[in-house]
C-alpha cells in the first residue's frame, strides 16, 4: 500500500442503462421468504475458493492507498481455448424447489455486441450481462450462454471487490470467472430480477472503508432496482452483514446468499459480477447509473436510519435554540490533548457542545440520530468522519488536518465527499506547536522542516504522522474557523 503519487489512468465512461422490465418477483423456496427478524436473512451451505493473482501497480494519492493496476489486464478478454467438456450438460431450465415457475424465454439478442465486462475503470472490474446465465459457486463461475451461433468465446477473471490492484486487499477475495459458454449445468434456482455479486471483505472493518468500498458502491449500482434485486455475496462476514442489516433491507427484497455455502446454480436474465466505484467516498454522476451523485447517498443514508432532519436550519428559525456541535473524539491516537479548552471555547461562541467516540462497534443506529442531530461536527482525520453521511444537508463538516503535509490526502477522502453530499466543509491544518511531535523531536528537526521527506510510503507515514501524533488545539488559532461556521448557519 503506497502513499506517493503517479499518474493515474482517466476512467472509461461505461454506460448502460437497466432495463425497467426486469424488475419482477423472485421465484424460490416458500421456507426462503418467511422473515427472520431484522437482520439479513441467509442462503446457502457449501463453498469455493478464490486465487491470488499479480498485477503492475500504479499508485493514488489516497489516505486507505489502494494501488492501481491499468486498464489493460493482460490475463483477461481472452479466447477459450480447447475443446468442449467431457459431458454437456443438458441446456434445460430447471425451477427451484415449489416455486412452479417455468422455461423462461431467453434474448440474447440486445447484448450480444457488447464485452462481458468492462475493465477499463482504474477502481473496479464490472462484469454485466442480460439473457441467459447461469452462477454456479461451486464453482466460482458465473457463464452467459451463448446461441449456438456465436463466436464470442469471452472468459475473464476479477475479484468483485473495489480495490483493483492492491494485492494486500485482494488477496483474501474469492476469485471469480465469468465467460461465455454454450454448456452449463442444469438451473436449480432461478431468480427473476437482476442478481447483484460481490465480496464483503479486504478492509471492510474499519468504518471508512465499509462505506467508500462496500456501501457507496452498493447504493450506485443497485438503487435503481428499489429493492428488486438478489444479491449474491462471496467471503461475507455475517457480523459485517448485521451490522448494516437495515441498508440491506433497503436495497433488497431478498434474502442475501452467501456464495461461498451456496450449492445452487442460479439463473437470471440479467447479472452484475462487481460493484460501480470511482474516487474515495465518491459518485461521479457523469458515469454512474441514472446519474447517481453523493447528495441522493446522503438522502438514502438519513432514510435508511429514519433520521427526522433533512437539512440544518438558519440561527434564529427556531426561538432559543442554539447550534449544536459534535465533537468526534478519539481514544488512542489523533486524540485531543485539549478537550476541555475546546469544549470551553466553542460554548462561549454560542454552540452547544456534543462529544462522541466513533468505532467499528458503535451502535449505528443511536449514533446516527446524534449526528443528524448537529449543525456541525468536527474530528481529527479519521475514519469517525465518515460518520459526516447523517448530517443534515448544508450542515458543516470541520476536518483537522494532522502535521505531516498530508492536506491533500484528506481533502479527498472527506473534503470533496462532503461538498459533493451538500455539506459545507472547513479543513484546519495544525501547526507545529499544535503538534504532539514536538514532544518526541526538536524543533530544528527534519520532520518539521520538510515532513513530506517522510513520504516514503503508506506504512511509515501512518505510523509518524497518524499512529504516534496527538493534537493539542490552538484555540485562539482556531477560533476565526467556528466563527466563519456560525456565519454559514446564519445563511
Amino acid at each position: 500500500r503506497c502513499w506517493t503519487t503517479s499518474k493515474t489512468p482517466k476512467p472509461t465512461p461505461k454506460g448502460t442503462t437497466k432495463d425497467s422490465e426486469e424488475r419482477a418477483h423472485t421465484v424460490r423456496d416458500p421456507q426462503q421468504s418467511a422473515k427472520k427478524g431484522p437482520e439479513p436473512r441467509l442462503l446457502g451451505t457449501s463453498g469455493g475458493e478464490g486465487e491470488k493473482k499479480g498485477h503492475r501497480k500504479v499508485t493514488l494519492p489516497t489516505v486507505s492507498n489502494y494501488t492501481i493496476r491499468d486498464a489493460e489486464d493482460g490475463d483477461n478478454a481472452k479466447p477459450q481455448q480447447g475443446s468442449k467438456p467431457e459431458t454437456e450438460n443438458k441446456l434445460e431450465m430447471v425451477a427451484g424447489k415449489g416455486d412452479g415457475s417455468q422455461q423462461q424465454d431467453w434474448d440474447n439478442a440486445e447484448w450480444e455486441s457488447k464485452p462481458l465486462c468492462d475493465f477499463s475503470n482504474f477502481r473496479a472490474n464490472v462484469c454485466e450481462m442480460r439473457g441467459n446465465i447461469r452462477i454456479h459457486p461451486n464453482a466460482s463461475s458465473v457463464m452467459y450462454m451463448e446461441p449456438a451461433s456465436s463466436k464470442r468465446n469471452e472468459l475473464w477473471k476479477l475479484k468483485p471487490y473495489p480495490r483493483k490492484g492492491d494485492e494486500l486487499c485482494l488477496s483474501k477475495v474469492t476469485e471469480l470467472t465469468v465467460k461465455s459458454s454454450k454448456v452449463a449445468p442444469e438451473c436449480t434456482k432461478y431468480h427473476n430480477v437482476p442478481v447483484v455479486v460481490f465480496a464483503l471483505t479486504g478492509y471492510t472493518g474499519n468504518l471508512f472503508h465499509d462505506f467508500t468500498d462496500a456501501l457507496v458502491p452498493l447504493f450506485t449500482t443497485a438503487s435503481e432496482f428499489n429493492g428488486e434485486v438478489q444479491f449474491l455475496i462471496t467471503d461475507m462476514a455475517i457480523w459485517w452483514t448485521r451490522k448494516y442489516h437495515v441498508v440491506f433491507k433497503k436495497l433488497s427484497n431478498y434474502p442475501l446468499i452467501d456464495f461461498n455455502k451456496d450449492t445452487d446454480v442460479h439463473c437470471a436474465k440479467h447479472a452484475i459480477v462487481g460493484l460501480h466505484a470511482y474516487m474515495e467516498f465518491t459518485i461521479d454522476p457523469s458515469k454512474a447509473p441514472h446519474n447517481y451523485t453523493m447528495v441522493d447517498f446522503n438522502r438514502f443514508m438519513r432514510r435508511t436510519y429514519e433520521l427526522p432532519r433533512e437539512a440544518v436550519s438558519a440561527l434564529g428559525e427556531i426561538p432559543k435554540a442554539k447550534p449544536r456541535l459534535l465533537i468526534i473524539s478519539r481514544q488512542r491516537t489523533r486524540m485531543f490533548l485539549n478537550l476541555p479548552e475546546i469544549i470551553a471555547m466553542a460554548e462561549g461562541l454560542g454552540f452547544e457542545v456534543v462529544v462522541e467516540e466513533a468505532n467499528v462497534s458503535s451502535d449505528l443506529s443511536q449514533f446516527s440520530k446524534v449526528v443528524n442531530s448537529v449543525d456541525v461536527m468536527m474530528g481529527v482525520h479519521g475514519a469517525g468522519l465518515t460518520n459526516c453521511v447523517f448530517l443534515p444537508h448544508n450542515a458543516t463538516l470541520i476536518q483537522i488536518v494532522p502535521w505531516g503535509g498530508i492536506e491533500g490526502v484528506c481533502r479527498i477522502d472527506f473534503g470533496d465527499p462532503a461538498e459533493q453530499m451538500g455539506l459545507r466543509y472547513k479543513q484546519y491544518s495544525i501547526a507545529v506547536h499544535e503538534s504532539s511531535l514536538t514532544d518526541q523531536y526538536p524543533l530544528d528537526h527534519e520532520i518539521f522542516k520538510n515532513p513530506l521527506a517522510f513520504h516514503k510510503g503508506f506504512e511509515f507515514i501512518k505510523e509518524t504522522f497518524m499512529d504516534k501524533q496527538n493534537v493539542r488545539l490552538d484555540c485562539n488559532r482556531f477560533k476565526p474557523v467556528l466563527l466563519q461556521t456560525l456565519d454559514l448557519l446564519n445563511q
